[in-house]
């Protein structure tokens, strides 16, 4: 059998892509190819000239951003937090703060070479979107780090330098040249994309459309 790779392009301060997130896993423990599947995280920021910790509030940027007003932007803000409760994330828009996403990425091919990806992924995407935590402070960003298993030493050998960067530029370049345009963006078997925070049902079919594509062609 041919195995099945679903890249995903998404960043930390992005609710939608830990929405997303949940989504695809949820679609995979129903996938009975599940153990022939491989996921690959890319990095991608959302606002590349943010502040390491934005001042303003998430609703307030949000309004700047899309032109809208305040309580326009506060009645999105609730919109996700139901969609992202439905998906079992308590979400607490009202104290998180955004900020530039850089190291986190950086820290994030840090784990993926050490095989933590999925465990800093989701420290991450918890602390900024449940637990109010500014990840794109250095301390904020060490610490949680090393809670999902990663070396102290070897996070701070990164922040002080700039390992990783390069890996983070090629990621956004690979982004452009397919026309990623927002996040979470998943390619499936480097042949389908699907953008946005797909429904699981979605999410599933696509797999198994691509799977027996995939096994058809293998065959052939």
């Amino acid at each position: 059998m041919a195995p099945l790779t679903v890249d995903i392009w998404s960043d930390v301060v992005c609710g939608w892509c830990y929405i997303g997130k949940r989504r695809l896993e949820a679609a995979l423990e129903r996938f009975e190819h599940r153990d022939d599947v491989t996921v690959l995280w890319h990095s991608f920021e959302l606002d590349p000239a943010a502040p390491a910790v934005n001042p303003k509030r998430i609703a307030d940027m949000l309004a700047e951003k899309y032109g809208t007003s305040s309580e326009e932007a506060e009645s999105r803000l609730a919109g996700i937090t139901q969609v992202a409760a439905e998906e079992g994330l308590d979400y607490d828009v009202a104290d998180a703060r955004g900020g530039n996403s850089f190291d986190a990425h950086r820290l994030i091919h840090l784990a993926a070479e050490q095989g933590l990806g999925e465990s800093v992924h989701e420290r991450f995407f918890s602390a900024q979107h449940c637990e109010a935590e500014a990840t794109g402070e250095r301390e904020t960003l060490e610490r949680l780090a090393v809670e999902a298993g990663l070396d102290p030493d070897d996070v701070r050998d990164v922040l002080d330098g700039d390992r990783y960067a390069a890996a983070v530029r090629a990621d956004e370049e690979a982004a452009r040249q397919i026309g990623v345009r927002g996040v979470p963006f998943f390619v499936l078997g480097r042949t389908y994309g699907l953008s946005g925070a797909q429904p699981t049902e979605v999410l599933l079919q696509a797999l198994q459309q691509t799977w027996d594509e995939a096994q058809t062609s293998a065959a052939a």
